[in-house]
């Protein structure tokens, strides 16, 4: 299988083109950032040589059509219908449109809602933009992940205009359920928020479907835009590329306001790449899916026979594990033990969170015996420590 054959020589080219592998010295196992070591599907690979062969002068600004077209296809088959292409604002990646949201839905001073731990841009965004970031802190359960809705109503207050919900979950991997998501809408047409929906890993999934919260019906739809791309899914992140997609085109005409001068243009290789992708790269996805899978259960059987004292939920979806490290000894310095002892590279849980200090999120798209090495390296750690 071609995901088998990577190793950290090869990774670490010598031209330096991946941030993930030239961030840390060299005997370092990176595990952070969240893109795939996994080469791209050919099919996309083919499109960018073959649109290099044609003009690359301004594009409309609107975007491709035919890439228009092929998102709100796929949008369909999620449950996201009635969308033409004028609900689409195409953005330089998802990042850009989840600081665009932040301003465009809500002033200085204005609060917003997030479940954490959370894509640490969520906040960022908010404190940035002195905006007040209200925490609802998803409950750790024998089933899994759950949003505790009890607190999340005590939230609300007369300066409450957002809610940010990230679905998939970064970096819990929570997929969440059509119940869950319904009450979350209800709660935002009941207090008139917005809601901003990063929905980036709707593809990359191993249990439960991905529901756009914006499916829910025509009230939350109006209330909803939608933030996607296909740099997780389809590993092109140094390409760019997002969308912001809604029914009411007042928010969108709000976040190309907010972005006007600043937000760039469509870029006509991420569009080929972009297209590319939804046409011709759905059976690599599949291998992909089923790679990362194994992947994800092969570190749950590990944690369970060889970390027992690490905490861990196995995500439904993403490629990322979150691990509890908090009761170690070492929590307060999780991240740099790791780092300097064991020589691996995480990401320090506390920029998810304020109460996140102690845990760490692995990244194991890549291939299984990088991911081995990496448990083996911070296992000799934790039982040299305890």
């Amino acid at each position: 299988m071609q995901f088998d054959n990577l190793s950290a020589h090869t990774l670490r080219d010598p031209h330096g083109y991946s941030g993930k592998w030239h961030f840390y010295p060299e005997d370092v196992l990176p595990m952070w950032v969240a893109d795939m070591d996994f080469p791209i599907s050919p099919a996309i690979r083919e499109a960018i040589v073959e649109r290099l062969q044609e003009r690359i002068g301004y594009p409309q600004m609107s975007g491709d059509k035919q890439l228009l077209n092929r998102i709100i296809q796929h949008q369909q088959q999620h449950g996201l219908t009635g969308l033409a292409p004028e609900n689409l604002l195409l953005t330089t990646s998802v990042v850009p449109a989840i600081y665009a949201s932040v301003l465009a839905l809500s002033s200085p001073g204005d609060e917003a809602i997030t479940q954490v731990p959370v894509y640490h841009p969520f906040l960022f965004a908010l404190h940035e933009h002195h905006r007040v970031a209200r925490y609802n802190p998803l409950l750790r359960t024998a089933s899994g992940w759950e949003i505790d809705f009890e607190q999340l109503e005590s939230l609300v207050t007369p300066r409450t205009r957002l809610l940010m919900l990230c679905n998939p979950q970064n970096p819990t991997g929570r997929v969440f359920r059509r119940d869950e998501l319904e009450r979350l809408a209800e709660f935002a047409l009941r207090h008139r928020l917005w809601v901003m929906s990063d929905e980036l890993w709707a593809d990359l999934i191993y249990e439960g479907k991905h529901i756009p919260i914006a499916s829910l019906g025509p009230e939350i739809a109006q209330r909803t835009v939608t933030l996607s791309g296909p740099c997780k899914t389809y590993n092109t992140a140094g390409l760019g590329g997002g969308v912001a997609i809604s029914h009411n085109r007042q928010i969108l005409a709000a976040l190309a306001q907010v972005s006007k001068g600043i937000g760039g243009h469509p870029n006509v290789l991420s569009m080929a790449a972009w297209r590319a992708a939804l046409e011709h790269a759905q059976d690599w996805l599949q291998e992909v899916r089923a790679y990362l899978k194994v992947n994800r259960d092969f570190i749950t059987s590990f944690i369970h026979q060889h970390l027992p004292q690490v905490g861990y939920l196995p995500p439904e979806g993403t490629y990322l594990a979150w691990l509890d490290f908090s009761r170690a000894p070492f929590a307060q310095d999780a991240h740099k033990v790791m780092l300097e002892q064991a020589k691996v590279g995480l990401n320090d849980g506390k920029i998810f969170g304020p109460q996140y200090q102690g845990w760490l999120r692995l990244n194991f798209a890549t291939s299984r015996n990088l991911v081995q090495e990496a448990l083996e390296r911070m296992a000799r750690v934790v039982q040299t420590v305890d």
